[in-house]
């Protein structure tokens, strides 16, 4: 028990303990902004967040991993909370919880093997690009106090691990956000700060249950925003524990991820707070600052509450061009600078699909919409490709009335037809024997293919013989095809 404590708590305290303060202190004008776009009030985003954060740390099958509420979250919940109100948006909230624990124990996480790396990448680079321009409102019609602190917060970040002795030890975002709000609280900047994005919640959530009546009327109307909203949040979750696998070298139990994001937007919805998954932005931020464990969103999620509630007056002092300034370094750490050195050594169809998944993500600021075409491309492309690795000869025995055909490759839907032409069906013989030997059929559209070839071969009057199907492709000819079936040729011509 000491042991596993050790390993997935205690293993890196310095290091969790410093990155969740950088965090906590990123996550308050994240989770104001993503409530003003829910249109709720901005303590339903800030104690979704804590909650979030404090439940995943324990219950999440990735550690290090930031969970809050999300922007991704937030628009799908815009019409819900415009219609029927906010306590319908609870509703939805706990019925999200429980579809994503369902999702878990139905291991839907294992489904993230059928991302390929270029819907990943693509995936990276369109949130890079969204978080850098969720920062350009800040920086627009502006003072020039404005740019000269964002560049020297810049500065701060980039150079600072270069000091001697405590470079390394103290993560850089976080001297960056004090040193500039000391700055601007001494020489009295006009500039804005988080105080200006919304008010600060002064007491401690507390136990809500919604106040809605349990219908099937009331279901009706919460179940597509719940569904629509587990669906998004487990995409983004399963995407950003994916990305945090590469960067630390680590593995994630997916499926526990699932059961987990479940549980903490259960809590979330009896707490009063909005439905969340996980952020990619505070998620880098918590790694490039050292964090590693679960204790690092712990610390995120416990020092977010403690900050707002009880040091709201020191919290609202913080300008936002160094908040500004950190989340441009996770914009410009998080893109895949490699992939567009890679664009003209990869393959067109890698970097169609990359460029696709970027293009729609930006453009319609869904990630799932953008997730759903990168994987739906990647699978045409696979599928074409694919559909080519299948050659067929034949040899004519001496007499020319028999003839062998040999078949290699994989029979499906895409090279189905491929199969069919390779038949002549106007030749006279006596016999035909197909060697299905190297060969595999898939689905029942090759099944169909076989059965089009042999019936045509036996209406001209040629004897058929099929050999060598392998186990599973006997499997499902067997089942399925109707050349062995009685009277199937004269059902041929019938048609």
């Amino acid at each position: 028990m000491l042991h596993s404590l050790k390993q997935t708590w205690l293993f890196n305290i310095r290091g969790d303990v410093l990155a969740g303060l950088v965090v906590a202190l990123a996550l308050i004008p994240e989770a104001i902004a993503f409530s003003i776009i829910a249109g709720v009030d901005p303590k339903v985003g800030l104690y979704a967040s804590f909650c979030i954060a404090v439940v995943i740390a324990f219950v999440g099958g990735r550690p290090g991993m930031i969970s809050a509420a999300t922007g991704a979250m937030a628009l799908v919940m815009v019409t819900l909370v415009k219609e029927h109100g906010l306590q319908y948006l609870l509703a939805a909230t706990l019925l999200t919880g429980v579809l994503q624990i369902g999702a878990g124990y139905l291991k839907l996480g294992s489904l993230m093997r059928f991302v390929s790396r270029s819907v990943v990448t693509g995936f990276v680079n369109a949130l890079a690009i969204l978080i850098f321009m969720a920062q350009l409102p800040e920086l627009t019609n502006v003072t020039w106090h404005v740019y000269a602190m964002t560049a020297t917060g810049l500065a701060i970040i980039y150079l600072f691990p270069y000091v001697p002795r405590v470079g390394k030890v103290i993560p850089s975002p976080l001297v960056c956000i004090l040193s500039m709000t000391a700055v601007a609280m001494l020489m009295g900047l006009d500039i804005r700060t988080v105080g200006d994005m919304g008010e600060l919640p002064d007491t401690l959530p507390v136990f809500l249950w919604p106040e809605v009546p349990l219908t099937f009327e009331t279901l009706a109307i919460i179940f597509p925003y719940a569904a629509a909203l587990a669906v998004v949040g487990l995409l983004e979750s399963m995407m950003t524990a994916t990305i945090l696998d590469d960067l630390t070298d680590t593995g994630s139990d997916k499926n526990r991820e699932c059961k987990g994001q479940g549980v903490a937007n259960i809590a979330s919805g009896l707490l009063g707070g909005m439905a969340g998954c996980a952020m990619i932005g505070q998620s880098v931020i918590n790694v490039k600052s050292g964090g590693r464990g679960r204790l690092s969103t712990l610390v995120a999620g416990a020092v977010l509450l403690l900050m707002v509630v009880f040091l709201s007056d020191w919290v609202s002092q913080i300008p936002m061009a160094a908040l500004v300034a950190v989340m441009i370094m996770v914009s410009i750490g998080t893109f895949s600078w490699d992939s567009i050195r890679n664009l003209r050594t990869f393959p067109l169809s890698t970097n169609l699909v990359m460029l696709a998944t970027v293009a729609v993500t930006v453009y319609t600021h869904n990630l799932a919409y953008g997730v759903f075409v990168g994987v739906l491309l990647a699978a045409l492309f696979f599928a074409n490709k694919i559909g080519h690795f299948l050659y067929i000869d034949s040899e004519i025995d001496a007499a020319g009335r028999r003839r062998s055909y040999k078949v290699v490759g994989q029979v499906f839907f895409a090279s189905a037809s491929k199969f069919v032409g390779a038949f002549d069906f106007r030749e006279a013989l006596d016999k035909v024997s197909i060697d299905l030997s190297r060969a595999h059929f898939w689905d029942i559209t090759a099944v169909e293919s076989l059965d089009k070839v042999v019936l045509k071969l036996r209406r001209e009057g040629t004897e058929v013989e099929v050999l060598g199907l392998n186990q599973a492709s006997a499997t499902i000819v067997d089942r399925f095809a109707v050349h062995d079936k009685p009277d199937a040729v004269d059902n041929l011509m019938g048609h």
